[in-house]
């Protein structure tokens, strides 16, 4: 097993690396240096000024150089300073990161149970009337982008036009403080949407498991189907899903791109929305070292952990 954990600690450092590379050479092709002198001195300034300017910043050296440079500062802890902020990008990315942890924890724990009980009430009697109906359930919710859904939870639930207005906090408020009337939209926004892939997963899995052999042979030996679905299929059922749920973490962290901006919630999402469209180049580039961290952490953690989960794979030195 530490074999194997370095051997993909190893492909996760030169896989950041190659993606890393890759937007930093996007973000520093000349339109967008251009675009930030002229935001930084003067809009009116000539390719000259322009040009005096990169090069008195450094932008004049060569690529590899400066992204040599970039890694440097990313390993002690540099990430640079941001221009729409004034401030360090350190200071911006951590406390943004911190505000969507806070959201992601809780659409995690609102989404992942709900969509494995509807899951595993659809496969366990595959083709019913109940399994058909969860399924479209699931179905609908995954064919429902967060901005349709946040604008029409934000319509009934929190505006004047149905008359519910049981969530009327501004999630806006919630950066300070966390209340049920003002977190509950975004979190139901992502967690709906979220929750019919994971369902549909764990339907399929749990309809394989319950034909198995060894369900039948225990339904032969007069075994109740509770006990068959909870102390035999449920296991082996939570194999497949446990790798989709790990993968919506790297999908919470892009995804609220959207439900941030839509609810006003100034977190990772609104924080990357606010760089790309300032053109803030070493505030871009940390976000989206971020992203490729957690993408990669969260793929080391569901590898390691189907290995322990199915008992037919064996890792190989």
């Amino acid at each position: 097993m530490l074999i194997f954990f370095l051997k993909r600690l190893g492909v996760m450092v030169l896989t950041a690396l190659c993606l890393t590379f890759i937007v930093f050479s996007l973000v520093n092709l000349e339109p967008n240096l251009e675009k930030l002198a002229k935001e930084q001195n003067n809009m009116r300034m000539s390719d000259q000024q322009v040009t005096l300017w990169l090069e008195e910043e450094g932008f004049n050296r060569p690529l590899i150089t400066r992204y040599a440079a970039w890694v440097g500062g990313v390993v002690t802890g540099d990430m640079g300073d941001s221009t729409r902020f004034r401030k360090p990008v350190n200071d911006i990315v951590w406390e943004r990161l911190a505000l969507t942890g806070k959201l992601m924890f809780w659409v995690m724990v609102v989404m992942v149970p709900s969509a494995l009980l509807l899951g595993v009430l659809a496969g366990m009697r595959e083709g019913t009337l109940q399994d058909r109906t969860l399924s479209t359930i699931a179905i609908g919710t995954t064919a429902t982008p967060e901005y349709v859904s946040g604008v029409i939870f934000t319509v009934i639930f929190a505006s004047n036009l149905v008359g519910l207005q049981w969530f009327s906090g501004s999630a806006t408020k919630a950066m300070e403080e966390i209340t049920f009337y003002n977190f509950t939209l975004p979190v139901m926004t992502m967690a709906i949407y979220g929750m019919g892939y994971i369902a549909r997963m764990t339907r399929a899995s749990m309809a394989e498991v319950m034909t198995a052999q060894y369900i039948r042979t225990a339904r032969l030996k007069g075994v109740s189907f509770r006990a068959i679905v909870i102390k035999h299929a449920l296991r082996n059922a939570l194999i497949a899903p446990f790798t989709v749920i790990m993968l919506q973490f790297p999908w919470l962290l892009t995804g609220v791109v959207i439900v941030e901006n839509l609810f006003n919630y100034k977190g990772f999402g609104w924080l990357l929305v606010e760089a790309a469209g300032n053109n803030d180049i070493d505030l871009l580039l940390s976000c989206s070292i971020v992203a490729v961290v957690v993408v990669l952490i969260t793929q080391l953690i569901s590898d390691i952990g189907y290995v322990y989960l199915n008992p037919r794979i064996r890792v190989k030195s």
